[in-house]
C-alpha cells in the first residue's frame, strides 16, 4: 500500500512552542501508512480577495501544494478560546477563489495544545467547524486535546510522559485508519 501524503498545518510561528514539539512527536509517531509534512504558513500575507485578480505567488505555491497532499492534520494552540489567525488566513487562502476549494472533501484531523486545563478545547472546536464550512472531513473521535502541555517535556524538549505518547500513537493509528477509509482511491 503506498503510504499517503499528509500536510501538517502548525498554528504556531514559534520555533521552541509546545505546538511545534507536539507536532513532531506526531510525526514520529504516524504509522508507516503516513508521511507527514509540515507545511509552513508564516509567509503567507493576509487574504485579501482584491488580490485575488494577481495572487501572491505565496499563495498560488500553497494552494498548488495543499492539492498534492492526501489529508491534513491540524495542530494548534488556542488563542483567546480560537485558533490563531495565521491557521484561520490558511484556511480561507486554500478555499479560495470560490469554486477553486483546495481542502474540498479531503480527510483531516484536529490536535489542539494548551498549558491551561482545558486542553485548548475553544480552539479545537472553533478550528472544526472552519473545516466544516472548507468540506474538510474532520475526524471526530478520537479527540485530542493536550492540556497541561508544558508539563509533558523535559528539558531537552522530548516528550517526558508515556502515557501522552500512547495516547498521541493511538490517535496517529486512528487518524490512519481515518485516512484509509475516506481519503481519495
Amino acid at each position: 500500500m503506498e503510504s499517503k501524503r499528509i500536510a501538517v498545518l502548525v498554528g504556531s510561528l514559534r520555533k521552541a512552542s509546545f505546538t511545534r514539539k507536539v507536532t513532531r512527536v506526531l510525526i514520529a509517531l504516524a504509522p508507516e501508512s503516513l508521511t507527514l509534512e509540515i507545511l509552513e504558513l508564516g509567509e503567507l500575507q493576509i487574504y485579501n480577495q482584491d488580490l485575488e485578480e494577481i495572487p501572491p505567488v505565496t499563495w498560488t505555491a500553497f494552494r498548488r501544494r495543499l492539492k498534492s497532499f492526501d489529508g491534513f492534520l491540524f495542530v494548534t494552540p488556542e488563542y483567546n478560546r480560537s485558533v490563531p489567525a495565521l491557521l484561520k488566513n490558511a484556511l480561507d487562502i486554500g478555499s479560495r477563489p470560490y469554486g477553486k476549494n483546495c481542502w474540498e472533501g479531503k480527510p483531516g484531523a484536529v490536535v489542539s495544545v494548551s498549558p491551561g486545563q482545558l486542553g485548548g478545547f475553544g480552539a479545537n472546536h472553533h478550528l472544526r467547524q472552519s473545516l466544516m464550512a472548507v468540506n474538510v472531513l474532520a475526524m471526530a473521535q478520537p479527540e485530542a486535546y493536550l492540556a497541561g502541555v508544558a508539563k509533558l517535556f523535559d528539558d531537552s524538549g522530548n516528550l517526558a510522559d508515556e502515557s501522552t505518547r500512547k495516547f498521541l500513537r493511538k490517535f496517529m493509528e486512528a487518524f490512519a485508519a481515518w485516512v484509509a477509509k475516506h481519503g481519495a482511491q
